[in-house]
């Protein structure tokens, strides 16, 4: 029944009053239960939403479960790789909850891309990193942090692994509650290192390897934030503050997409396309500096027509970082599916080969039902729970433009071949946010600066006080304490969670 409607009945209820004794209170009662149903109806509303996402990732993982029987063992069942096949579809759920969050984030930030049009282009992109360029030997030790030979047998190996995935999943589930982005490489590098130590004790564990990764707790942030800073301060200084900024941008935005398209080359050729191809890093480069030159050939004419008849004003550049920074979140999403998924679903592929042969090895093939179960619960994910992560990475740490984001994605790509040319251990995930902490702090920065130089050259300019300045801060030391905090918490977690998963597994399900 309408308002209307409603409204009627009671007007025509008054002209009956006569031959009912308690009309009003009747009508009242009335409007009391429609309110309560338009309540219930719109709590319900309001709760399907989260309920949907939850009961399609949970028939996924089901699915998933269910179906590794049709491409394990043959008549046989095996409740072990159905479990496990469970648990990898979880986690790769988690990982397009959170870690695909950070390839995205900076062009949703930047208004470039909305929600949806990024959802759908990580969703493909990761989808056929994973599947066409995603490796097809998978090291089972995450990084080769344990000795495989320090392990009893077969079935404590099966148990370590399932600690290990269950515990990374769990914490990277948690992180993406909390808000914050947490490298899913690191977790599973904790879980692997936590059920090592229960099984065969810490003499188990590669300590300088681990010393390396957690030494990328801080290089991988710092790195990916300087970088963007100094391409950040590059534009600024070369476009921005000119004062014909329009024949600035003619003259530098090729030569900067330029820069993005050899970075990229040499990106996927080391890192996106191992399954077609193996290169070093110097014909990586070489691919990456022919790519660059024919793009600056491409893009310059380009650039000189899109920029005419724009206004000399900060604004109208913007336009010309659009295109460059929607192909970079693809790229980078692409090299992301072909690396991170392999690490992530690595623990299943070990129990698969364990369950098939019963030995355990440092490195064993990944069946493509594998690789699949990783490339469909990262869209899965991504869809149903990604948005929370995208926004949190691009617009709730600082506020970003097309050229922030732009710093941002070029600075990821450069951060990964120089932190491979060094032989370290780098989070894709640290070098993402520490880019977007980098543009941010270099703006807090830069705004402080001229600030000064202004109050020096005039004396009528108003001076700020220091609890003003502190309010005026470009970055939200909220979000910046707790992402720092989930970064140096993920792999102890990770680990102390894995230990005490594989000791109940150990106990009650162990030979």
């Amino acid at each position: 029944m309408g308002t209307a409607q409603l409204s009627l009945v009671i007007a025509t209820s008054r002209g009956t009053t006569m031959r009912n004794a308690k009309p009003s209170n009747q009508w009242k009662t009335l409007d009391r239960d429609l309110g309560r149903i338009g309540a219930v109806e719109y709590a319900t509303h309001y709760v399907a939403q989260p309920l949907v996402g939850f009961g399609i990732a949970l028939a996924f993982i089901v699915m998933a479960g269910l179906g590794s029987t049709l491409f394990f063992g043959g008549a046989s069942v095996s409740y072990v790789v159905i479990a496990a096949a469970a648990f990898g579809a979880y986690m790769a759920v988690n990982i397009g909850a959170n870690d695909v969050a950070n390839n995205m984030g900076p062009a949703v930030g930047a208004k470039v891309l909305t929600m949806g049009g990024a959802i759908a282009i990580a969703a493909i992109c990761e989808s056929a990193g994973a599947l066409l360029a995603g490796g097809d030997v998978v090291s089972t030790i995450a990084k080769g942090i344990i000795d495989p030979e320090s392990v009893a047998n077969s079935d404590v190996f099966i148990w370590a692994m399932m600690a290990a995935l269950i515990s990374s999943a769990l914490w990277v589930n948690l992180a993406t509650w909390v808000g914050a982005p947490v490298s899913t490489t690191h977790a599973v590098v904790g879980g692997v290192m936590g059920a090592g130590i229960a099984a065969a004790g810490f003499a188990a564990v590669n300590w300088p390897t681990m010393g390396l990764i957690a030494a990328s707790w801080v290089i991988s942030p710092v790195l990916g934030g300087v970088i963007a800073a100094i391409f950040l301060a590059f534009i600024k200084t070369n476009i921005v503050y000119q004062d014909d900024k329009i024949a600035a941008a003619r003259k530098w935005v090729p030569v900067l997409i330029a820069i993005m398209g050899g970075v990229f080359g040499t990106y996927l050729a080391m890192k996106g396309l191992k399954k077609i191809i193996d290169v070093d890093l110097a014909t990586a480069c070489l691919i990456g500096l022919g790519l660059g030159g024919v793009i600056y050939a491409i893009s310059a004419p380009l650039v000189r027509r899109q920029s005419e008849g724009l206004e000399n004003r900060k604004r109208a550049l913007k336009v010309m970082f659009n295109a460059p920074l929607i192909l970079s979140a693809a790229l980078l999403s692409f090299a992301h599916g072909a690396n991170d998924v392999a690490n992530a679903v690595g623990p299943l592929a070990a129990i698969v080969h364990a369950e098939s042969f019963g030995t355990f090895a440092g490195k064993v093939d990944l069946p493509t039902w594998v690789m699949v179960i990783g490339a469909f619960g990262i869209s899965f994910g991504l869809i149903l729970f990604g948005p929370k992560l995208i926004r949190m990475v691009g617009s709730q740490i600082t506020k970003l433009n097309p050229m922030r984001a732009y710093c941002v994605a070029l600075s990821a790509a450069i951060t990964v071949i120089v932190a491979s040319a060094l032989g370290l251990p780098v989070s894709s995930t640290h070098i993402a946010v520490g880019g977007v902490f980098g543009v941010g702090f270099f703006r807090e920065w830069d705004a402080e600066r001229r600030a000064r130089a202004s109050s020096a050259q005039r004396a009528d300019v108003k001076r700020v006080a220091p609890e003003e300045r502190r309010r005026r801060k470009l970055v939200r030391r909220s979000h910046f304490m707790t992402i720092i905090a989930a970064w140096v918490v993920t792999v102890p977690a990770a680990a102390a969670m894995s230990a005490l998963t594989f000791l109940v597994l150990d106990r009650f399900l162990g030979g």
